[in-house]
């Protein structure tokens, strides 16, 4: 049978790429307006970083455009996600009722915490095969330190095998949590790389999405994206930020 007959699948692969944009933001507009599909997309941070924000507006933009998506979580219980969602506007309830959305913890739904699940365990879970997109929240809490040579490469093919059976994966990682080597291989295999950063400016915290790889953009990508977030207002891309 033929690799690429959409019949091997278990959902049909969606071919351009996955649209985020809404209309209450211009991130898109500044940031390749879709993200690729069949891709590894690495999301880096330090603690406090935001990537589990910048992580939810894409969940918000791709759910907005009909993509269906996978969040494992490591960080919060499946309701505390779908708070923190709520407290920045992005209200998920319906996306969770029709299936377009779902949401895995380590933590369960309130919190009883499961240490023994690790990246192998989430991968072959039924729900990945279901989903256009898997964000992984934070990855590196997912991945065992010190591996090997061979555990590292072993680990690189079950990420590439995933993405090569129709569907793209967000590794939300932070680089004091995980194998050295392991994130060299990500960011180095990945096909869009994020880096998160943050300084001080007048006494003001200045966010900014260092665009560092985007392949397969369909439109402009800015090479550093200033945002910040307002309560009332949600996620708002900040020109005065932009470098």
């Amino acid at each position: 049978m033929n690799s690429d007959d959409p019949l091997n699948f278990p959902h049909k692969p969606v071919e351009d790429g996955f649209a985020f944009d809404v209309e209450t933001d211009s991130l898109a507009d500044t940031m390749g307006l879709r993200l690729p599909n069949r891709s590894l997309y690495v999301l880096q941070g330090l603690v406090g970083g935001g990537k589990s924000l910048i992580s939810q507006r894409l969940v918000h933009g791709m759910l907005h455009n009909g993509v269906k998506i996978l969040v494992v979580t490591t960080e919060l219980t499946t309701r505390g996600w779908i708070e923190q969602m709520e407290s920045i506007g992005y209200g998920v309830t319906d996306a969770l009722r029709e299936g377009r959305l779902m949401v895995f913890s380590r933590f369960g739904t309130v919190a009883d915490a499961r240490e023994d699940v690790g990246l192998e365990e989430v991968l072959q879970s039924k729900a990945v095969e279901e989903a256009d997109v898997v964000i992984l929240d934070s990855a590196s809490a997912l991945m065992d330190d010190g591996l090997d040579d061979k555990q590292r490469f072993d680990l690189m093919q079950r990420l590439r095998k995933t993405t090569a059976d129709g569907r793209s994966i967000m590794l939300c990682v932070d680089p004091d949590e995980m194998d050295h080597k392991l994130l060299h291989s990500m960011r180095a295999s990945a096909e869009v790389v994020l880096d998160l950063s943050t300084t001080l400016i007048g006494g003001d915290l200045k966010r900014n999405i260092v665009v560092t790889r985007f392949l397969r953009a369909a439109g402009p990508v800015q090479t550093s994206v200033g945002w910040r977030v307002e309560p009332s207002m949600g996620f708002i891309v900040d020109i005065t930020a932009v470098s």
